[in-house]
């Protein structure tokens, strides 16, 4: 029988605990996301993180820690050669990254994929450099109604989206255009991890707004992952947020797209009330895309509180064979140079209501020891060519 019937992974995406052995050559010195933030604030309330052993994880100023937390806790290193969205969630599932995906943040796409972009799309691009779709919009979004120019942007995740107007650009013109960069940003030179399509409504400045019309043209996976073997064994594989987007559906049963972070802890919630058999899998963005590459200590701050009150309303509705696992993919130090993440250690804590132990576990050296640990609870083996190892036995 299985050890425990549902499992929740919870990815705080970005909310690294500190720099690795290697952080150096990635341009990372003395990064530490979450000491950072609390270094920073003065507030930083979180009860049931705290519970659960984060203060035991981490030097927090606002929280002490406790002698017997709820969970096991530790820190895990990342094996793939990367510090992005995509390798970070790809270990989890046992997959190891030799190289990393590409970003062109600091130098907009190279001339010669504009080119091409452009002859094979008929629209000329504007913008081509790093932005939030919030100011590009504002910036360039009154020109592409007036020409049909085509706003073209990157971030510090290996991205290329693609604005359009729904009105005036089409829905359909878009989803193409960004067709036709999918196939063109598969060479090797230019490879990023996802080309994304970005509508909005609105004629003028300061009325622009995204709609619910996003698209994602991602990389799948370079292999078979520990989602593809829970599918393929009839289990329940439900995604909320961006796991289906990175994962590009694969090993995917059901998907639960997200308004925010505080929306997916709330999906996340109303999951736990099903009586399903087997993974949800969870990524909260917010913390990365609105207050990490922003650099913005407060706001990320507030968006923990806010996840630890979603924690409080998740905890009790946990089963006695359930398992909460929280986690993360990388850093994103906001009170670090620059806007890119940071290559960083990221948080493991368990926790079962059937669980008789607590307390600290030795640093794994990769994240696939999550991916590994779930498929070994449910009597599975791991694809070949995976990485990683199941420490179930560890979660007495």
């Amino acid at each position: 029988m299985d050890r425990f019937r549902r499992i929740f992974v919870i990815v705080l995406d970005s909310l690294g605990v500190g720099e690795m052995a290697d952080s150096k050559e990635f341009g990372d010195v003395g990064v530490n996301t979450l000491e950072h933030i609390s270094e920073s604030v003065e507030q930083l309330e979180i009860p049931n993180l705290r519970r659960m052993g984060m203060a035991n994880l981490s030097h927090l100023r606002q929280a002490e820690p406790v002698a017997k937390p709820l969970a096991y806790y530790a820190k895990l290193n990342e094996r793939s050669r990367g510090k992005d969205t995509m390798t970070g969630h790809w270990e989890m599932m046992g997959l190891e990254g030799k190289k990393p995906f590409i970003t062109f943040t600091e130098t907009g796409f190279p001339p010669e994929l504009i080119r091409e972009l452009e002859a094979r799309t008929g629209h000329k691009v504007i913008g081509n450099k790093s932005a939030s779709g919030t100011e590009i919009r504002e910036e360039l979004a009154e020109e592409e109604i007036a020409t049909g120019h085509m706003i073209v942007y990157t971030s510090a995740d290996s991205v290329l989206q693609i604005c359009g107007n729904e009105e005036t650009f089409d829905l359909k013109e878009l989803y193409r255009c960004c067709e036709i960069a999918r196939e063109l940003t598969m060479r090797d030179e230019w490879k990023v991890g996802r080309v994304i399509a970005r509508p909005y409504l609105g004629r003028k400045k300061g009325e622009f707004v995204r709609t619910a019309n996003r698209h994602d043209y991602a990389l799948k996976p370079t292999g078979r992952t520990a989602l593809d073997v829970l599918k393929d064994a009839g289990l329940d594989v439900i995604s909320i947020g961006k796991i289906r987007d990175i994962f590009d559906g694969e090993g995917i049963t059901r998907a639960l797209k997200s308004q925010s972070s505080v929306h997916g802890m709330e999906q996340t919630i109303e999951v736990a009330r099903e009586d399903f058999h087997g993974l949800c899998f969870v990524n909260l963005v917010d913390f990365d895309a609105l207050w990490g590459h922003r650099r913005n200590p407060d706001g990320y701050a507030r968006e923990i509180e806010k996840f630890d009150r979603n924690l409080g309303l998740l905890l009790p509705l946990l089963k006695h064979d359930d398992l909460l696992i929280l986690t993360a993919d990388h850093g994103n130090d906001p009170t670090y140079t620059g806007t890119d993440h940071t290559r960083e250690k990221v948080p493991f804590l368990a926790y079962s209501p059937s669980m008789q132990g607590s307390g600290p576990l030795p640093e794994k050296d990769t994240f696939a020891v999550i991916g590994a640990t779930i498929v070994d609870n449910f009597g599975l083996s791991m694809p070949e060519g995976t990485i990683g190892y199941s420490i179930l036995e560890e979660l007495k």
